[in-house]
């Protein structure tokens, strides 16, 4: 089983960049599932919209993943518990969050799972995800052995320390949030693939998506400042791809991928 996965969509420009180059990166790289984490993808850079998840599913995409960014669009209350391949961070407080945090996707007879998960370093203080994270595995194991975890999270130490805490029991551990595609792509000890963040996509020359003007006069004056979007120049598409072994959920391979527009 090859799983695509597909960093933090930001904007406009992030939407176009799946339309007119997923169908491409599919047909290089072949995945049988494609989850993109779509959280910023709206023109202001934060939250979704029901219409900005139906083209992302007409361009190829299997599952969409978000983060903290999940509410920032009130819309997304009107249609998050209508949608099956839309998931938040499972350890919202479960018993007030809408939506649901994980998902099975079918795979040529074989079920995918597909969990999402936020970190709490340096973000909100949600409920705790490795102690949840045990109970969903737990339960999810199962049913299948290939289990996929976005876990949406600032602090590398945090992404890492999930990864190892996983290590064995799930398929893959692959971060998003930062928008800094790293360099670290392995498979652990146990055949878990983790990637530290995934990277984004969207406006390449702007600063994790945004005008740069706007976030150096905040490091200039210490003022608060609107970012918004950059709409012009070249775009951006970065993730990761992941080979699993459909009997015993190991990982065997996983590679980055990034590249502009004009590399493209």
């Amino acid at each position: 089983m090859r799983i695509l996965f597909i960093g933090d969509v930001v904007g406009d420009k992030g939407v176009s960049m799946i339309g007119d180059y997923l169908p491409k990166l599919k047909q290089e790289i072949k995945p049988q599932v494609t989850i993109v984490n779509g959280e910023n993808a709206t023109a202001m850079g934060r939250g979704i919209t029901l219409s900005i998840y139906k083209q992302l599913m007409s361009d190829g995409v299997d599952v969409v993943t978000l983060g903290n960014h999940a509410w920032s669009n009130n819309e997304i209350l009107d249609f998050i518990d209508d949608t099956k391949r839309l998931i938040r961070p499972y350890n919202f407080p479960r018993r007030t969050t809408p939506g649901k945090g994980y998902t099975m996707v079918n795979v040529n007879g074989k079920q995918l799972a597909v969990m999402n998960f936020q970190g709490r370093v340096f973000m909100d203080n949600l409920d705790d995800p490795f102690a949840l994270a045990d109970e969903l595995v737990d339960k999810i194991s199962k049913t299948t052995n290939c289990i996929f975890m976005d876990f949406h999270a600032e602090a590398t130490s945090e992404k890492l320390a999930m990864a190892r805490y996983l290590d064995g029991r799930i398929s893959a551990v692959v971060g998003t949030h930062t928008h800094v595609q790293t360099n670290d792509a392995r498979i652990l000890e146990g055949k878990t693939a983790f990637l530290t963040d995934a990277g984004m996509t969207g406006p390449a020359d702007g600063m994790l998506g945004m005008q740069p003007e706007s976030v150096i006069q905040r490091f200039l004056n210490q003022r608060p400042a609107r970012f918004k979007v950059m709409e012009t120049g070249r775009g951006i598409i970065s993730g990761c791809f992941i080979d699993i072994d459909d009997k015993t959920g190991h990982a065997t391979h996983i590679e980055t991928v990034s590249m502009t527009d004009d590399q493209i």
